[in-house]
């Protein structure tokens, strides 16, 4: 008597419902497995420490208000307005460093050009800023030597 012929046709591939049953048994016995050798089940308090998933939208918004992102566009933009739209001759004594609750402060190299501009150019420097970038961000403007 012959023996049946073997069936050489591949296993059918486990559908993704399968593989997931099969992956949490896994996980199970595993968790079941460390339960028995530490003599503990620690799964309640490891599912008590894990955190819960947040979606980006909700963790986002939080994180560019950290970056303050809004914050450092404006001052970057100043810079920009400052060096097309300022006297290059101020420009050569005095830059924007920083821009803080409107007001942007400039450091000029020496008190002369400090006196010349807070005298002469402060106004104009001030409107032509607001101008381009807009009054509430730039309402002040506050000179230093340095």
């Amino acid at each position: 008597m012959e023996a049946p012929p073997k069936d050489t046709s591949p296993a059918p591939l486990p559908t993704p419902g399968e593989r997931q049953k099969a992956a949490r048994a896994s996980v199970e016995a595993r968790a079941q497995t460390l339960s028995a050798w530490r003599g503990i089940d620690l799964r309640p308090l490891e599912a008590a420490q894990r955190r819960a998933d947040k979606a980006l939208s909700e963790i986002l918004p939080n994180v560019l208000g950290r970056l303050r992102l809004d914050q450092r566009q404006s001052e970057s933009q100043i810079v920009e307005v400052w060096k097309r739209t300022i006297d290059p001759l101020i420009t050569a004594h005095a830059q924007p460093t920083s821009l803080a609750k409107g007001t942007v402060f400039i450091s000029v190299d020496s008190s002369v050009w400090l006196s010349e501009i807070v005298r002469y150019r402060q106004r104009e420097i001030l409107e032509r800023l607001q101008l381009a970038v807009g009054k509430t961000v730039v309402q002040r403007l506050s000179f230093r030597i340095g």
